[in-house]
């Protein structure tokens, strides 16, 4: 891999990131040192290129930010967004980002030049308003405001633009005047769909979350191991009432409800040969 390992103050990052298993494979830690330790694949836009030209590629549509965040605090040093959306407009390559940065507008004139000759689509992650909530769960992302400001801006210049409700945070910020609030907001920004995704645990993440609520809300600890008690998600008539809460609330704010996500587990198992084709996710290594 050619990339470059560089120290942060404080990265784009939130205390139930999933991606913080990731970290491990590197001999990193999960904790600290996912808030502070960063590697960069300073290579990544010639690579896609590549990827881009060869022959064997199909045109599929590619998801960004499924994992980790595309337009991290570092991205703003080492500016490898823009040469990656380059290469996707001149091959009219279809693809999806998923952000909470603000610094997604700094590209706007280039997703407009790919929006023309290609099918995107953006998503904003915004999973409450609660500001206390948000400075201890999600320390150094923009403000829930300032993200829906992007969403109002990337709709106002022709971009799709939707937002993942995420996470819905149990007993924290699922509370029917806090969806309410919530959703209002995303369809006062301009939002084309909502979809709520309540809050996974796995592993790496679990350990970290756990240890942030037993500091900052010991009274949930007890609620929370028994809620996830059978694995990472929460159990599915909890997740169905909040799709439906959500639902129900998008629809009474005349926005589109997505559909409800979950976040599979690896490994992906093979499609079947009959069927569609799903966004890839390039590692450019």
């Amino acid at each position: 891999m050619y990339g470059r390992a560089c120290n942060v103050d404080r990265r784009l990052t939130c205390v139930y990131c999933f991606a913080r298993k990731t970290h491990s494979y590197l001999d990193l830690d999960t904790g600290q040192g996912f808030d502070s330790q960063i590697v960069v694949k300073v290579n990544a836009p010639a690579l896609l290129r590549r990827e881009l030209a060869a022959r064997r590629w199909r045109g599929e549509h590619i998801a960004m930010g499924t994992n980790v965040d595309c337009y991290q605090r570092a991205e703003g040093r080492y500016g490898l967004m823009p040469g990656i959306l380059e290469a996707l407009r001149d091959h009219a390559n279809p693809f999806s980002i998923l952000t909470k940065g603000t610094l997604i507008l700094r590209d706007l004139p280039l997703l407009r030049q790919a929006a023309a000759v290609t099918d995107i689509g953006i998503s904003v992650s915004v999973g409450f308003l609660d500001r206390e909530l948000w400075r201890t769960v999600e320390p150094g992302t923009p403000a829930p405001e300032r993200r829906l400001e992007v969403v109002r801006t990337l709709t106002a210049h022709g971009i799709p633009c939707g937002v993942l409700m995420a996470p819905v945070i149990p007993f924290l910020g699922d509370a029917p005047d806090q969806l309410r609030a919530t959703v209002r907001a995303v369809a006062e920004a301009g939002a084309g769909s909502v979809t709520p995704l309540v809050l996974h645990l796995r592993p790496g993440a679990r350990e970290w979350f756990m240890a942030w609520l037993g500091q900052h809300h010991p009274h949930l600890v007890r609620r929370y191991e028994t809620m996830y008690a059978d694995g990472a998600y929460a159990p599915t008539w909890y997740q169905r009432r909040i799709t439906r809460q959500v639902h129900d609330l998008a629809t009474e704010y005349g926005i589109g409800p997505g559909r409800a996500r979950r976040i599979p587990e690896p490994p992906t198992p093979e499609p079947a040969a009959d069927a569609p084709p799903e966004p890839t996710q390039l590692t450019l290594l």
